[in-house]
């Protein structure tokens, strides 16, 4: 349970992936999840005059120009979200990560700070907030210190990914990280390798893993959904994966997969972001499907459709820091999972999963996994995977801020 002075707190955090992202967001789903107990404010990651002038003509983009160029409006309500849940969405900012290390980037920078800063201002005096948690979902481009009237009871880093190979990052983002590390109180990552790399900068770096709304997942074992329209004309076992379909994958193996399996079909659900896919001509094998991104309430449907779901993600430096919020939200639905061995944590599944460490092992453990599939397997996978629920990822965040607490007092 919380402690009264806990229950009392508001959250604001910033997240580098939007609240309106077809990307599943651990950032979002924690903050539905604080939504329940606490007053939450979720800062989008602003949208630079680059990013406007590109997308100007879309009509989502349109419906956001107000709050964007003049900030206003900036608050907002999804139905969809708990009541205590703010969307915030700062003014527009500036372009600099293209400019060099220097006097007129650092000028920028302060100016980009400042616009988001006066966000955070305006939550603080529209909502009369007084106490407040500050948490930074992996966006070190903003928020990298405090000025002196925004004072959070804690700061909190939250690392989702190792962005050490993003080129993006490399130029400005990997020192920005940094001083975020540095300058907050205590860090959050997802994975082990995460806290094992951040421990060398920030001054604690606890373990706070992915999870899943797992009840939502299971009604793909416990009820009888409608079949996607996309899918309707499939009448082969179905090979599924969600997510997004970019670098961290391993195009290689899902290639054959394709063709080692040709009396199934290849579902992929999610946004594409690379074209390693036309490079291999995957995208021209018969029975394999892009259905693009889908909103998460429709995840279950396909699901339910899918024999079994693959992770073929490379194993690389990226993806070594990698928990991956599938695996979860996978094994809630019952339905068993087939992955390269890519990190340590994906590795601790291997009682429930199918961890492969080559791409003949993989290629095998799709037949396998779908031939012993049976009732015991499903309710065994949903049993052991009931636990790692935003929920409870709740329940540990407060532990940790406890701890945290409870070390300033003692000093």
């Amino acid at each position: 349970m919380l402690n009264k002075e806990d229950a009392e707190l508001d959250i604001i955090c910033i997240s580098l992936c939007r609240s309106d992202s077809v990307i599943s967001s651990t950032g979002l789903f924690l903050a539905k999840e604080f939504a329940k107990k606490h007053r939450v404010f979720f800062i989008d990651h602003p949208y630079s005059f680059r990013d406007f002038n590109s997308q100007e003509l879309s009509v989502e983009m349109k419906t956001k120009k107000r709050e964007l160029l003049f900030g206003k409006g900036i608050f907002s309500f999804q139905p969809a979200f708990p009541e205590q849940l703010t969307i915030v969405k700062p003014p527009v900012t500036f372009p600099i990560n293209f400019l060099p290390n220097g006097f007129i980037y650092k000028t920028m920078l302060a100016i980009n700070e400042w616009i988001v800063n006066r966000s955070i201002r305006a939550c603080i005096k529209t909502y009369g907030i007084n106490d407040f948690v500050f948490i930074n979902f992996s966006d070190p481009f903003f928020v990298n210190s405090f000025p002196k009237d925004i004072c959070p009871v804690k700061s909190i880093y939250y690392c989702l990914d190792d962005f050490s190979e993003v080129p993006y990052f490399q130029k400005h983002g990997l020192e920005m990280e940094k001083d975020c590390l540095t300058n907050y109180d205590y860090a959050l990552g997802t994975s082990t390798e995460l806290v094992n790399l951040k421990s060398a900068i920030a001054k604690q770096v606890y373990y706070l893993p992915n999870a899943a709304d797992t009840e939502f997942f299971a009604t793909v074992v416990n009820n009888r959904l409608a079949r996607p329209k996309d899918l309707e004309s499939i009448h082969t076992p179905i090979i599924g994966y969600t997510g997004s379909i970019e670098f961290r994958m391993d195009f290689d193996l899902l290639k054959k997969v394709a063709l080692a399996n040709p009396d199934k079909t290849v579902v992929l659900v999610g946004p594409i972001q690379t074209d390693e896919h036309i490079k291999l001509g995957i995208d021209k094998i018969p029975n394999v499907i892009f259905v693009g991104p889908k909103n998460i309430a429709e995840i279950p449907n396909y699901l339910q459709c899918f024999n079994c779901t693959i992770i073929p993600f490379k194993k690389s430096t990226t993806t070594k820091s990698v928990y991956p919020l599938k695996i979860n939200e996978h094994l809630s639905a019952g339905l068993p999972v087939v992955t390269t061995n890519f990190s340590d944590d994906i590795e601790s599944f291997d009682k429930l999963a199918y961890v492969e460490s080559t791409h003949e092992g993989f290629l095998n453990a799709i037949n396998l996994a779908i031939n012993e599939n049976s009732a015991a397997k499903v309710q065994e996978r949903t049993t052991s995977v009931s636990n790692n629920s935003w929920q409870n990822r709740v329940s540990l965040f407060w532990e940790i801020f406890r701890l945290e607490m409870a070390k300033e007092q003692k000093n």
